[in-house]
């Protein structure tokens, strides 16, 4: 696959990501290089690496300790998409599309901006890989023809998006989410700053509470049914790599938010249920 230097970000096809892809994105998970501190506190931690500061671009990390959590409990929880539907208050609608292999599917998922933003969705190619006590999650966009973009949402790009879980003891773990989005458009300062000291964290806490009430919950909500370890119980149709495309951000429409001011009722503990990734 070309462009490892580039992390995913340099494919110029669509490709299953392979062992290099995944240790790149590790790497970056783990590195400490270009990247500023915006928060900590906790037991959470958020860094920013601006991109392009003119329309707001920019890469988020966050990181979070889990007491109490096995790491394997995570990974499920980050997989269940009918749990995610209860817990993720940002999810406006997510379906599976299609199964590509036993670790890698398609997938749709819409998500609520802070008011006054409009509101984002992106169709991402999704792969896994289970290292033990660690795994990894991670996808990037893909066009695919039964889903083009909607004329209610903005049609986002993930460049490069993804968990990496650490597991540090038989009931505790570290998550570390990684983001490059494109947005679609030139957003107003406050975003970045909104989304990594406010928005981030509390959805990573959102995630960890969700994780501590899931065995309970999927106790009674198919409890064996988990396609992401088992992969002949999917109920996915099939679909072929030759079926999607490469979603490339200079296609889409840009919109220009960068003036819009922030809501007055979003602006304090309002704004808890709104995410930009």
């Amino acid at each position: 696959m070309s462009g490892h230097d580039g992390g995913m970000a340099g494919r110029d096809s669509v490709q299953i990501p392979d062992d290099r892809d995944f240790g790149a994105f590790r790497a970056e998970c783990e590195s400490e290089r270009g990247w500023s501190l915006t928060y900590s506190k906790g037991g959470v931690g958020v860094w920013v690496q601006l991109l392009e500061p003119e329309r707001a671009l920019h890469k988020i990390k966050c990181r979070m300790e889990c007491r109490d959590v096995p790491a394997e409990t995570l990974y499920d929880v980050l997989h269940d998409i009918e749990y995610r539907k209860k817990w993720d208050t940002n999810v406006i609608e997510t379906f599976d599309i299609g199964r590509l292999t036993a670790n890698s599917d398609v997938g749709y998922y819409a998500w609520r901006c802070p008011k006054p933003l409009k509101n984002r969705d992106v169709v991402t190619l999704r792969s896994w890989l289970p290292m033990g006590s660690d795994y990894i999650i991670m996808n990037y966009s893909v066009k695919h023809p039964k889903y083009p973009p909607r004329k209610d949402m903005v049609r986002a790009v993930s460049i490069q998006t993804g968990y990496l879980i650490e597991g540090t003891g038989a009931k505790s773990c570290t998550i570390t989410y990684l983001a490059q989005v494109d947005p679609k458009g030139s957003l107003p300062k406050w975003v970045v700053n909104k989304s990594s000291q406010f928005l981030a964290p509390k959805a990573m806490k959102k995630m960890y509470k969700a994780c501590l009430k899931y065995p309970e919950w999927k106790q009674k909500h198919d409890p064996h049914f988990k396609p992401w370890l088992f992969p002949e119980q999917s109920r996915l149709p099939a679909l072929a790599l030759s079926e999607l495309s490469l979603q490339h951000a200079d296609s889409l429409e840009n919109i220009d938010e960068s003036s819009l001011a922030e809501s007055k009722e979003d602006r304090g503990e309002g704004s808890d249920e709104d995410s930009l990734t």
